[in-house]
């Protein structure tokens, strides 16, 4: 059986502390864990300066999670509920990743398009 492979993209209020954070995100794993998801590869972009203000609010935390699952319409129906009921989660998007994604995140992982380092000394 082939799993498919998701990625969820959260934007959470600037106003929570760290604790809150941390909490919410644990919450969100353990959901996707609990039901029948295998968590493949988080990323915390911390406090980043939105495109457009969202709730009055011109920053959030950005976290992404990405995850495999047999029996996705479970996993994602709960989850977004979750982010739905949440007033901690000011946006959210879910996609299913097809192949050429799924390739993209895997390169991305062991840092293939990082910028290399192109200062130059000035002496």
């Amino acid at each position: 059986m082939v799993l498919n492979q998701y990625e969820s993209v959260i934007i959470l209020t600037p106003v929570l502390s760290e604790k809150q954070m941390e909490d919410a995100i644990t919450s969100y794993r353990q959901l996707i864990t609990e039901n029948g998801g295998e968590m493949l590869h988080e990323e915390n972009w911390g406090l980043t300066k939105l495109a457009y203000p969202i709730q009055k609010k011109t920053t959030g935390f950005y976290h992404i999670f990405e995850f495999k699952s047999d029996n996705p319409t479970e996993v994602l129906s709960k989850l977004e509920l979750a982010y739905r009921r949440d007033e901690q989660v000011m946006r959210y998007l879910t996609i299913k990743l097809d192949k050429h994604a799924m390739q993209y995140n895997e390169r991305r992982r062991k840092g293939e398009f990082k910028k290399p380092n192109t200062k130059k000394e000035v002496v």
